[in-house]
């Protein structure tokens, strides 16, 4: 079976802004709650947290190969949403930033459906 290795790599501390969904030790959580998801769906995985060298911005890797550069190319889009919710009452209302804006300089700024269209497209690759 196809190992999943997510590498985020970070020397630079980064906290919780508008312009960044998660700071670093948010980003730390959040990719290690991907990995327990994808090991509950049986999915060989493993969580990597390591030192940026010097220069080097924030990055995620997935199995080597940088986040921006798995996504650089793939459409992605949207699933279309209901106006009700399951109970047939109205969904509430939310504001917020658009799903897909991401402010690149921040890796830790990728929204939750990039970064998993990014394991799905090294996930699908590794298994073809």
């Amino acid at each position: 079976m196809a190992m999943m290795k997510i590498e985020y790599r970070h020397r630079e501390k980064v906290k919780k802004t508008e312009d960044t969904r998660r700071g670093t030790e948010g980003m730390i959580k959040y990719l290690s709650d991907l990995v327990a998801e994808m090991r509950s769906a049986k999915i060989s995985a493993e969580f990597i947290e390591s030192l940026a060298a010097d220069g080097e911005a924030n990055t995620v890797l997935i199995n080597g190969k940088d986040v921006k550069d798995i996504l650089d190319g793939l459409k992605i889009i949207i699933p279309e949403e209901d106006d009700m919710c399951d109970d047939r009452t109205p969904k509430m209302v939310t504001f917020g930033r658009p799903t897909l804006q991401w402010n690149e300089r921040f890796v830790e700024d990728i929204p939750d459906i990039l970064m998993k269209n990014a394991i799905s497209k090294v996930y699908s690759d590794l298994r073809a």
